[in-house]
């Protein structure tokens, strides 16, 4: 239990940024306004917007908020703060199953652009299975980033994992095949393949992520097989478009959302699950293993809200 207090006062103070600017508005509606009216939700509905959760959110944030307030005949505009955060938490439930890959021989793909961390995810995440007793195994895929394959080789080496890699430039796909035959061999539990950092072509990164599932499918087919897209919460509205461009060549399965703890903009977390209806199954706080956690909605929320 401590644990999860010692990350949740984390998780207040990394999302400080995106509190200041989030609730002090927020907070300023719900004082401001005795009455609810469209003015009310107007003004509630650009301070969405001003975090970044985005205008299609926003706005069915609102008026799922209004319907619960017509439902429940709400007059006081200050007793509308709990039912928006329900509202906000019922939309971001992360889904019970959401991390049995834990408990099976799985394969995790992590794509994404340069610079947002994926590599370092890989890393934590190895660290942290590892810990939890799992047999963990890295693949070094990510062959066209100058030191990608260099520091997840540091990273194995923290971790205490092993590692599958090759040259600079050599073929993605030969590496995962690699890889996947030393898992079968070794009896890893996860292996966790860092892919696929560059999306200025599309076709190209598309070709070389169907190579891959090809492999797996064809080589280590009783595999469970995650896609997580790792995304920079400091590029906000961009982080999404991100998301929304890899998800159409690829079945993302989750999200790990990095650097919230260096932005104002966390509302993006709210979103990308809801416009992409992809889950959040990750967010980074922090540069410590222990700083990329599994999302927890009511967690986020109550930490966004400043409870």
């Amino acid at each position: 239990m401590s644990e999860k207090k010692g990350f949740f006062s984390r998780l207040k103070d990394g999302l400080s940024k995106t509190r200041n600017s989030f609730s002090s508005g927020i907070n300023s509606i719900f004082s401001g306004f005795s009455e609810i009216d469209d003015e009310f939700y107007e003004d509630l509905e650009e301070q969405l917007v001003m975090a970044d959760i985005g205008v299609d959110t926003s706005m069915r944030i609102i008026e799922n908020l209004a319907h619960q307030v017509k439902e429940d005949k709400i007059k006081e505009a200050a007793a509308c703060r709990t039912i928006l955060m329900d509202t906000i938490k019922e939309q971001m439930k992360v889904q019970e199953d959401a991390y049995d890959f834990e408990n099976k021989k799985s394969v995790i793909l992590f794509i994404g652009v340069n610079g947002v961390g994926k590599t370092t995810s890989v890393g934590k995440l190895a660290g942290q299975l590892k810990n939890n007793g799992k047999k963990v195994l890295l693949a070094a895929a990510d062959t066209f980033r100058a030191g990608a394959i260099d520091q997840l080789k540091e990273w194995s080496v923290r971790a205490g994992v092993d590692i599958i890699a090759g040259q600079e430039g050599a073929d993605p796909a030969a590496i995962v095949y690699d890889a996947v035959a030393a898992a079968k061999a070794r009896n890893t539990d996860v292996l966790l393949c860092d892919t696929a950092g560059r999306l200025h072509n599309k076709k190209n990164l598309m070709n070389e992520l169907h190579k891959i599932y090809r492999i797996i499918e064809n080589e280590y087919g009783d595999a469970h097989l995650e896609t997580f897209i790792v995304v920079d919460g400091t590029t906000g509205q961009n982080a999404l478009v991100q998301a929304k461009q890899f998800s159409e060549v690829a079945d993302i399965t989750g999200i790990i959302l990095t650097k919230l703890d260096g932005t104002a903009k966390g509302g993006i977390a709210i979103a990308i699950q809801s416009e992409l209806e992809i889950p959040v199954k990750y967010i980074g706080i922090g540069e410590k293993i222990d700083d990329l956690q599994k999302f927890d909605a009511d967690n986020f929320v109550n930490a966004l809200f400043d409870v």
